[in-house]
């Protein structure tokens, strides 16, 4: 069959007929894609069919023969290659053997690994998409000899890239979203130029941004609002300042320098990683300025400079006007005038500033006017108000009032309690303790039943109903333990709990104090919440007598 076989010679019978190849790309592996250098390397399977009737032969006459393999080297081949590769090699990796039948039919699959170029577009990194396309063509034929068509399966156009499951191993950085085919014609070329006629294969691929964003977005937007920081240290401390500005503007040169190699060398357009970038170190350098400025500004003293009528008609008549502050207008007539012979140096007072600074925790210096913690029971202010007869002769039973304030001073409410005997077996001698506004608006009152055993508090509303009952455990007063007084409504549902912390027996035998603390829900309404409260300041009253 091979005799007289000229591999140099297109198969056709006759001058002027045109030899049809199909092409089909099947995609193995999405090996890389190289910004800098602008080259994706995939791994594929190129499949091209053909018909060469010299190739054809009768099956009867070689015992039933109906498919054979010959190597690809030995036959005619159309000379399809990757017109855009980047590395200089245009054709397959390796030349295998190709399946020919007994219609003289020609199948062959030969695996390549190409380098083709692929165009970045770095707007959006790392959150982009990109165009990648292979384009395939023959080198030595042009639309007049051969013609360049997809694959047809089951009466269907392969209008894309095969990718077998099975086969196919993902890549870590992109993920292919789309991946069409077609066949091109150029118009502008005629039929005898190599260019008329093409078959590209394209590739839409996405990146994976986790990468970036853990490892490079989240560090500089972290590291950017450090910057918004500087404002919070005390104008004194200048030299702090600066130095945590100028680190953060060396953090983000530093991540700017990343994103420099990542992206190819190009002007056409400008990441918006990048633009952030420079957007927060121009940022950061008008924040060293201005700390540069407040620390000049802050160490003058009337000793090394004299102010200005015009920086007084700014400071003291523009800037009171604009900010709405209601002050008398300076005029140069109240200036007084400024003495001619220089002050005494005052560096011994900066250096006992400084010594005091450095030894004194910065914490303290930036919040020392600071309400030490959050809560109502933080927030009061007791006052108690009694004679001196009665608090040497009544001791803990006396008659007494405590005022409530908030953080702004305003007095919130106000517990009384009245004289009281020490005899809680008689009616008249239990202990109760009336709750007010700071109007004098009566909120309610707390009274003390009567129980063998038992503490029993119970909570009326200023209209007399007791919605609110508390009990206690068996012998509250001097039991060594911790205890709780449980709240509970009229029907028993539990509400909350005032619970007694004992301090030890060293404390509570020396120092005669003890620990009380309220758990109440948030939604219970501040009325009674007031109720619970003055509850508990009887509860405390009661147990020193």
């Amino acid at each position: 069959m091979m005799t007289g076989y000229n591999k140099n010679i297109r198969p056709v019978e006759k001058d002027g007929d045109v030899t049809q190849v199909t092409l089909k790309l099947t995609l193995t592996n999405l090996v890389s894609l190289n910004e800098r250098e602008e080259a994706l390397m995939t791994n594929v399977w190129i499949e091209m069919q053909w018909c060469d009737y010299r190739l054809k032969w009768n099956t009867s006459l070689y015992d039933g023969i109906d498919i054979i393999r010959v190597p690809s080297k030995s036959i005619w081949l159309p000379d399809i290659v990757l017109e855009n590769n980047v590395d200089g090699k245009f054709e397959i990796t390796l030349y295998t053997n190709a399946l020919i039948d007994s219609s003289g039919c020609i199948y062959w699959l030969p695996p390549a690994i190409y380098r083709s170029a692929c165009s970045i577009k770095v707007t959006y990194f790392p959150f982009d998409w990109q165009n990648c396309s292979m384009v395939f063509r023959s080198q030595t034929y042009s639309a007049n000899e051969i013609d360049l068509v997809l694959t047809n399966e089951e009466g269907r156009t392969v209008e894309w890239i095969v990718i077998d499951p099975e086969a196919f191993t993902e890549n870590g950085e992109w993920a292919i979203k789309h991946r069409p085919a077609k066949k091109l014609i150029n118009s502008h070329y005629s039929k005898d130029d190599l260019e008329y006629q093409e078959v590209i294969f394209f590739l839409i691929i996405q990146r994976k941004p986790l990468f970036y964003i853990i490892n490079m977005i989240v560090p500089c937007v972290l590291i950017s609002s450090l910057g918004l920081l500087v404002y919070f240290l005390p104008a004194k401390a200048g030299g702090q300042k600066c130095t945590m500005s100028i680190s953060i503007l060396l953090a983000q040169t530093v991540f700017l320098f990343l994103i420099a190699q990542k992206v190819p060398e190009t002007s056409q357009a400008v990441p918006l990683i990048g633009k952030f970038l420079m957007f927060a170190m121009t940022v950061t350098t008008i924040v060293v300025m201005n700390c540069v400025i407040v620390l000049n500004v802050s160490l003058r003293t009337p000793s090394t400079h004299i102010m200005t009528n015009d920086v007084r008609q700014i400071l003291l008549n523009f800037v009171p006007r604009l900010l709405r502050m209601q002050m008398s207008l300076w005029s140069p007539k109240d200036a007084q005038p400024c003495p001619t012979s220089r002050r005494r140096s005052s560096l011994g007072l900066i250096a006992k500033a400084d010594e005091y600074v450095l030894k004194t925790a910065r914490t303290e210096l930036m919040f020392r006017q600071q309400i030490a913690r959050e809560g109502l029971m933080k927030s009061v202010l007791q006052k108690i108000q009694s004679t001196c007869l009665c608090l040497q002769c009544c001791g803990p039973a006396r008659s007494c009032s405590l005022r409530g304030y908030n953080r702004q001073a305003q007095e919130v409410f106000l517990f009384e309690r009245p004289l009281r005997v020490d005899a809680c077996c008689l009616g008249c001698c239990l202990m109760e303790m009336r709750a007010f506004t700071a109007d004098q608006q009566l909120i309610g009152t707390v009274c003390q039943r009567w129980s063998m055993f038992t503490p029993l508090l119970e909570i009326r509303d200023s209209d007399g109903t007791s919605p609110i009952r508390i009990q206690g455990p068996c012998c509250p007063c001097r039991c060594y333990s911790n205890q709780e007084f449980q709240v509970v409504s009229k029907i028993g549902d539990k509400l909350g709990k005032i619970w007694k912390k004992w301090p030890g027996f060293n404390e509570d035998y020396n120092m005669d104090h003890e620990y009380f603390g309220i758990d109440v829900p948030l939604e219970m309404s501040p009325k009674t919440k007031v109720l619970v409260l003055a509850a508990a300041f009887l509860l405390v009253s009661s147990s020193h007598t």
